[in-house]
């Protein structure tokens, strides 16, 4: 399959720049032209940045985001490793419910509530996924 050069960094305003640190720290992360959603996040907190700041470098880079946290993208042979809850708890779905934006969760809004709940992020995207809720859009700019 043959992948369009710059496909990535056309999400962006031609003049955009990528953070010269921000750069160097993805550029060691880098595996076989890719870097995890885990690494991207870790260096966002280590750097106190966005995501959105490291997903716009990642994009200028040309780099392929890999292993979403939330199970979405990035894996293989599979795209997604999300699996729909067979129950979900009240608790959950409410805030989920509460969340929503444009009838979507956001990618952060789904860690947050992961969070609150002391619960792995994967399980708030198999609620979405049980009750029929699209998180979109991801903080790092993937979807």
């Amino acid at each position: 399959m043959r992948v369009e050069k710059g496909r990535f960094k056309k999400k962006h305003p031609s003049e955009a720049v990528a953070d010269p640190g921000i750069a160097q720290a993805i550029k060691q992360k880098i595996i076989d032209g890719k870097v995890t959603c885990a690494d991207a996040s870790a260096i966002a907190s280590d750097m106190h940045k966005s995501m959105q700041e490291l997903g716009m470098v990642i994009d200028i880079l040309e780099v392929s985001l890999t292993s979403c946290q939330l199970g979405l993208f990035g894996y293989y042979p599979e795209k997604s490793i999300v699996i729909p809850a067979t129950t979900v708890a009240k608790e959950m779905e409410g805030a989920i419910q509460k969340t929503l934006l444009n009838g979507c969760l956001p990618c952060d809004a789904a860690w947050k509530i992961a969070e609150a709940l002391a619960v792995p992020k994967i399980k708030v995207s198999s609620a979405c996924e049980a009750i029929h809720v699209k998180i979109k859009p991801c903080q790092l700019g993937a979807f």
